[in-house]
């Protein structure tokens, strides 16, 4: 077995639909395994997925012990050479799996490896690459410093901002979004810490992985799209207090003494920092907000959304809409933007149909491109465009701001 894929499910049962399609593209031609951990949702999970995958090995928890225990779960069943910790609100290109084991046949020094991540609107996402949160870099994060400085080498080294994101590097920390790791080396380090609830569990494996003589590597070849949870807002209080807790418990883990102080008086410094520019924020928001109500408005605009693909693949995307139960309300229009078989005009096609239209949000349909080229759109296309994924044959629609049902899956 080459490739053991372990993922982790949370009610998030569309954006793991949509995962699933592109990780098993992705396998084509791969001696591989997938194994899904479900922490006992509660949407309908198993109904749906059980049956459209059924070569899956699924693993369904009677209760939610966690991102960490769910992943080593797997990893006792796992039997690939190679394990990759894969986040199931990702979408992955057909060629990601084999670059990834490319690189690491021709790189025995790479002990684990993660990729250029980009959110659903084709934006790098800086925790591709990570140093080790030390008191005065956790203190530069969360401050805002190191995004006033966001290329600097001290201000900026927790993302790692003086690296270019289009380039490989040897890197201290990787995303447990999509983190490869030979097995050989888990056998060394051990799985991920249960005792991290959430954040700071890849810190640490990836901490481990150095420490045992392996290097992690930021793989820039393959970009995938990770749309991220929607749970915890990175600007809020809460998100300060989780990133604060994972953070403590490594320091003290590894560092300990001073620094485990230093690191405490730092990240409360940057709580009460972190108040006080959301409470600013929270202000500007609620004038702006008034003056804009006050503000005459357009009755002529007529937003209008884009569907990519055969025209087969849009009369299925049109059907989940109108199963969703009435979550687009403004009027909309659905266009062919490609033939059957794409060609060499099908960019300068669709983005001449996003211009005729001035479309507010395109559906991208699978079966009409490949996932490497919605990828690849979605850093072209502008950045107020709300851009959504339907793979071929699935019964849902995923995007960076939103998750469509199709009403009853069938």
């Amino acid at each position: 077995m080459n490739l053991s894929i372990i993922i982790v499910n949370y009610n998030v049962k569309y954006f793991l639909e949509q995962c699933l399609h592109s990780v098993m593209k992705a396998a084509v031609g791969i001696s591989h395994e997938i194994l899904v951990v479900d922490n006992a949702s509660t949407d309908g999970s198993r109904d749906l997925l059980e049956k459209e995958f059924p070569e899956i090995i699924f693993t369904w928890n009677k209760n939610n012990p966690g991102f960490a225990k769910a992943n080593n779960q797997a990893l006792m069943k796992a039997s690939g050479e190679y394990i990759l910790f894969l986040n199931p609100d990702t979408i992955l290109p057909e060629d990601c799996f084999q670059k990834c084991l490319h690189y690491f046949s021709v790189h025995p020094e790479a002990g684990a490896l993660g990729v250029c991540m980009l959110d659903g609107s084709g934006n790098f996402l800086k925790e591709s690459k990570r140093g080790f949160p030390a008191p005065l870099t956790a203190f530069y994060k969360l401050t805002g410093l190191a995004t006033l400085f966001p290329a600097s080498p001290i201000f900026s080294r927790y993302h790692m901002g003086h690296l270019d994101p289009e380039q490989n590097h040897e890197t201290d920390v990787l995303a447990g979004a999509f983190m490869m790791v030979r097995k050989k080396v888990l056998e060394i380090t051990g799985g991920f810490d249960e005792s991290f609830f959430m954040y700071g569990e890849d810190i640490d494996l990836s901490y481990r992985i150095q420490q045992a003589g392996f290097k992690n590597i930021y793989f820039a070849e393959c970009p995938i799209l990770h749309f991220k949870g929607e749970s915890t807002r990175k600007g809020t209080l809460n998100y300060v207090r989780m990133f604060y807790g994972a953070m403590a418990i490594f320091t003290r883990k590894h560092y300990g003494g001073m620094s485990a102080g230093l690191f405490s008086f730092c990240i409360h410094l940057a709580i009460w920092t972190r108040a006080f520019l959301s409470a600013a924020g929270y202000f500007t928001r609620y004038i702006l907000k008034g003056i804009k109500g006050r503000l005459p408005t357009r009755s002529n605009d007529q937003p209008a959304l884009l569907i990519a693909g055969s025209f087969l693949e849009i009369q299925r995307v049109e059907n989940i809409l109108q199963k969703s139960g009435g979550i687009l309300t403004t009027p909309h229009r659905f266009i062919t933007a490609i033939k059957d078989e794409p060609d060499i005009n099908q960019s300068a096609a669709l983005m001449e149909q996003l211009r005729k239209l001035s479309a507010t949000e395109i559906i991208f349909c699978e079966n009409g491109f490949q996932f490497r080229e919605i990828i690849n759109y979605c850093r072209l296309l502008p950045g107020n465009l709300q851009i959504r994924i339907s793979a071929h044959k699935s019964h849902s629609i995923v995007g960076s701001n939103t998750c469509i049902a199709a009403g009853d899956s069938t």
